[in-house]
């Protein structure tokens, strides 16, 4: 269900014609091995190799028997994301698979943000009421759609009942985090930069847009770091608060994917022995 992900920094790692040859052969792996008749194709008489022929997926997506055969030849040609997502339409390509499609393809999904965020799957929710630490789940705003009793008593103005549920906005526009969270300064600068590189092929996405523009405009410490475009990559490692009943809290912070749903994020608390230290939330 979670867990780490490196495939996108190995994938980036390859070559433009490695990655150009990688996405031809995993093309032509999945028209082979498609039913004719399962979408709808006659079957034609007798079939030299298994699958659909090339000119038949062509057909399917809308593109051209050339155009379609350099692709599988892997040609360094111009690939829109409008006919990558007909092309994992025309081979009935799953989740994973169509994920992988477009990473391949460098090119952002057009229908990515087409997952229900509503609901949360099943087993990630009960993943979080039997995990014993805090324990909360982001989805693509930094907003919690779940957490756990730990999380809920941890995170006093945040979580509690009355609290608000993204965490930029209680960061930069809570006057509570700012005594909840030990060395607020400078975690307030890494998490502007970690949110920027998390959603940075979301950037038009419009619920991040007014999420951006709200912070921009009523917190002017936001405003200014997220000015400096600082980017970073999501860490765990300390995060020290100083709690209104429970005194210093130190703890070490360990952030999984939902490999189910790469828009959500479980994050987990782990507590250390209280120490001299700095982080906070994250």
């Amino acid at each position: 269900m979670v867990g780490y992900t490196g495939t996108k920094t190995t994938m980036r790692s390859r070559s433009p014609h490695q990655r150009q040859q990688e996405l031809g052969d995993f093309v032509r792996a999945q028209r082979e091995k498609l039913d004719p008749a399962a979408v709808g194709v006659p079957a034609g008489g007798r079939r030299r190799t298994p699958g659909l022929r090339r000119e038949e997926v062509a057909q399917l997506c809308g593109l051209s028997v050339t155009w379609y055969t350099w692709l599988e030849q892997g040609r360094q040609i111009s690939l829109s994301p409008t006919a990558l997502a007909r092309l994992a339409a025309a081979l009935r390509l799953d989740r994973a698979q169509r994920d992988y499609l477009f990473e391949l393809a460098g090119k952002r999904d057009p229908h990515e943000d087409d997952v229900a965020i509503d609901e949360l799957p099943a087993p990630v929710k009960a993943c979080i009421k039997v995990i014993r630490a805090p324990a909360y789940v982001l989805d693509r705003t930094w907003t919690a759609r779940a957490w756990n009793i730990g999380a809920e008593r941890l995170f006093v103005g945040w979580l509690t009942p009355a609290g608000e549920r993204n965490l930029l906005r209680f960061i930069f526009l809570e006057p509570t985090a700012r005594s909840l969270i030990s060395d607020y300064e400078e975690r307030a600068h890494r998490v502007v930069a970690e949110f920027r590189a998390d959603v940075s092929t979301h950037l038009d996405d419009a619920s991040i847009r007014s999420l951006v523009d709200e912070l921009r405009s009523e917190s002017k410490l936001f405003a200014r770091l997220w000015g400096e475009h600082s980017v970073l990559g999501r860490e765990g490692g300390a995060r020290t608060f100083n709690h209104p009943t429970r005194g210093h809290l130190r703890y070490e912070q360990v952030t999984f994917n939902v490999a189910s749903r790469p828009d959500l994020k479980l994050v987990m608390l782990i507590q250390q022995k209280a120490q001299a230290g700095s982080g906070i939330i994250s």
